[in-house]
C-alpha cells in the first residue's frame, strides 16, 4: 500500500494544508492559527476557566500556557480570579480579543461555506461519520 492511499496520510496531509492556510491568513493579523483556536474556545461573555481550556481543545498545558502568555502580551486576553472557585482563574477576552475572535470566526465560516459549495451535503455527512468512527476507535483503544 502506498502512503498516499493510507487514511492516516490523507488525514495528516489535509490537516497540514488546512493549518498552513489558516496560519497564512492569521499572519496577516500578526497572529497564528493556535491563537485563533484559543480565542474561539473562550466564552466571549463569561470567560473560561484556564483548567478547562486545554482539555476542551486537546492541547497540552505547556503549549497552552505559552499561547496564553503570548495572547496576554498582545492584549487579547486577561486573567481574572474565578468567583466560583477561589483557586481558579478565568481567561477573559479584552475588546481587542473579542474583535480578533470575530475575525477568526468569520474565517472558519468562510472555509466551511466554501467547502460545502464544492462537496455535497451527503458527502459531508459521510466525512463526519468517518472521522467520528476513527476517533471512537482510537479512544476505545481498538486499533493498538
Amino acid at each position: 500500500m502506498q502512503k498516499e492511499q493510507t487514511i492516516d496520510h490523507v488525514l495528516r496531509a489535509t490537516w497540514q494544508a488546512v493549518a498552513k492556510m489558516y496560519n497564512e491568513k492569521a499572519l496577516e493579523f500578526d497572529s497564528t492559527m493556535a491563537i485563533a483556536f484559543v480565542l474561539l474556545n473562550i466564552d466571549k461573555e463569561n470567560g473560561t476557566p484556564s483548567t478547562a481550556l486545554g482539555p476542551k481543545m486537546g492541547m497540552e498545558p505547556t503549549s497552552l500556557s505559552r499561547i496564553l502568555k503570548n495572547m496576554e502580551d498582545k492584549g487579547a486576553i486577561y486573567r481574572e480570579k474565578n468567583p466560583k472557585d477561589g483557586r481558579g482563574v478565568l481567561i477573559k477576552l479584552t475588546d481587542f480579543g473579542k474583535e480578533t475572535r470575530k475575525i477568526s470566526k468569520q474565517h472558519v465560516i468562510t472555509f466551511n461555506e466554501t467547502v460545502k459549495k464544492h462537496i455535497s451535503e451527503e458527502k459531508i455527512k459521510h466525512f463526519f461519520e468517518v472521522t467520528q468512527t476513527i476517533t471512537k476507535l482510537i479512544n476505545d483503544k481498538k486499533i493498538f
